[in-house]
């Protein structure tokens, strides 16, 4: 891992009836970021910039992300 990369943990989580899926990100010592909704504007959360960057950048990798494990993952 380089000096740059950062390494985030993310939870899919399949949503039932009227509740939608979900993802929570959290950073590499486990504290919760936040949670999203995949294909969901993320214009309507209260997140600071750099933080929507981030949930841009792991939504765009969740599609195969398996549901209920949490899963490393480390963008550069």
């Amino acid at each position: 891992m380089t000096a740059q990369a950062q390494k985030y943990y993310v939870l899919r989580v399949k949503g039932k009836a009227k509740i939608p899926d979900y993802l929570q990100i959290r950073d590499e010592n486990f504290t919760l970021i936040g949670y999203i909704r995949p294909n969901h504007s993320l214009q309507q959360t209260s997140a600071n910039d750099a933080h929507k960057e981030l949930f841009q950048r792991i939504e765009a990798r969740s599609a195969d992300l398996p549901y209920g494990i949490v899963t490393e993952i480390i963008l550069e």
